[in-house]
């Protein structure tokens, strides 16, 4: 007996309530354990091979998929990199529309808004409602405060099929509010510019493109015996892209071409002075028109626009080079006889020249003029020469013609 005591060490001889106690503990120490593992799903539930009796009630894989799923969307909801499908696509894929006008090529197409107009827009309401007519043509005059009463009966001359855009060279804008078309009317102002420095910022294809006729007119023109909506039918009619009216002058004629014929409707050649024209399809005598009052068509102004030099602010010589951008110049290009107008010669553009010693204001801005015909004729010559170079041909007797 005493020796069975003494060997009485082993678990079978402990009392029942220390192994109760034991149980109990490894359980506690287990679930612990397990709640601990559920916590951090990096470590898999399914590694633990705890024994079937001990925790028959629990169902691991329920747990696990339970406590992982919230987990991951506690995870998606604080991170800023969110795996959702439209935000992933921003992540990885960039716009990229090579088609897009240059510049906005990182735009969705959708978005981009390319062209322009001179349409004005109300400060209030829905932007939808804001234009109930959209004019179909635009007419511009360079103007000074000087011709306010001619500019008056000349726009009366035009319907309300027209934008009105006055560009300022004196800077006197707030004068022009006595006539009620005025406030309609777009202005704007640059001291002593002309025309075509005006036509070359303001005048961008893009910006006039709603415009199916484009009127680029002096300040000093006679509308009596004109109206736009007819001039325009007739324009249409014998199929113009560039065009004036005819002139009646009360001084002289430059160039044959654009004196009115009487009991016309449209001329497109003419008769000028001997060793004058190379070509009787060729300006001066046909594919011809001044700049003092011409009209393009929105095409053609799109391809006039990037003709004109933006240091060579009066124009001349343009005329000469307007039939490069249609085809055949010689039947769209043309003078309307049957609306004409008078060119009243009144040098008030002129006169914003600098006086110097022994010269008037005028004089300066005339020699200008003329320079600035010699340039543009020269660069158009050897842009062309550049251009047939460069394609092969042989250009060592290419000259600068008399008229470009």
């Amino acid at each position: 007996m005493g020796s069975v005591a003494r060997t009485c060490g082993s678990f079978a001889c402990r009392k029942p309530s220390e192994i109760m106690r034991l149980v109990v503990t490894t359980f506690i120490g287990l679930v612990f354990g397990f709640f601990i593992g559920v916590s951090f799903p990096t470590l898999s539930l399914t590694k633990l091979n705890l024994p079937s009796g001990l925790l028959p009630s629990i169902d691991l894989a329920y747990i696990e998929g339970k406590y992982t799923n919230c987990w991951s969307l506690m995870k998606n909801n604080n991170n800023t990199k969110s795996t959702s499908p439209l935000k992933q696509l921003k992540h990885e894929a960039k716009i990229w529309v090579p088609s897009n006008p240059r510049g906005a090529e990182r735009l969705p197409p959708a978005i981009v808004e390319a062209e322009s107009d001179y349409y004005l827009r109300r400060l209030w309401g829905k932007p939808s409602e804001d234009i109930t007519f959209k004019p179909k043509y635009l007419v511009t005059f360079t103007v000074g405060a000087g011709q306010k009463r001619n500019i008056d009966a000349a726009v009366k001359k035009f319907s309300g099929n027209f934008t009105i855009l006055l560009f300022h060279y004196d800077g006197r804008t707030t004068e022009w509010d006595e006539f009620e078309w005025s406030k309609r009317a777009i202005h704007v102002s640059a001291r002593k510019q002309t025309k075509w420095w005006y036509s070359k910022r303001f005048l961008h294809p893009d910006i006039v493109a709603p415009y199916d006729y484009i009127f680029i007119w002096d300040e000093d023109l006679g509308l009596e015996h004109f109206d736009a909506e007819k001039y325009l039918r007739l324009v249409k009619k014998h199929g113009l892209e560039i065009s004036q009216p005819g002139l009646e002058p009360n001084k002289g004629l430059t160039w044959q071409m654009t004196k009115r014929r009487v009991r016309q409707e449209v001329h497109k050649v003419t008769q000028e002075k001997e060793g004058w024209c190379s070509d009787p399809h060729l300006p001066p005598c046909a594919a011809f028109v001044e700049i003092m009052a011409p009209v393009f068509s929105r095409d053609a102004w799109r391809c006039v626009w990037h003709m004109i030099q933006n240091d060579l602010v009066h124009g001349w010589g343009l005329d000469f080079a307007l039939r490069k951008c249609v085809e055949p110049a010689h039947e769209k290009i043309g003078v309307v006889d049957a609306q004409w107008i008078v060119h009243q010669g009144v040098p008030s553009l002129g006169n914003q020249g600098e006086k110097e010693p022994g010269k008037a204001p005028w004089q300066g801005v005339r020699d200008r003029c003329q320079k600035e015909w010699q340039m543009f004729q020269i660069r158009m010559a050897n842009s062309e020469k550049e251009y047939y170079q460069s394609m092969g041909y042989d250009v060592s007797n290419y000259s600068v013609p008399m008229f470009s």
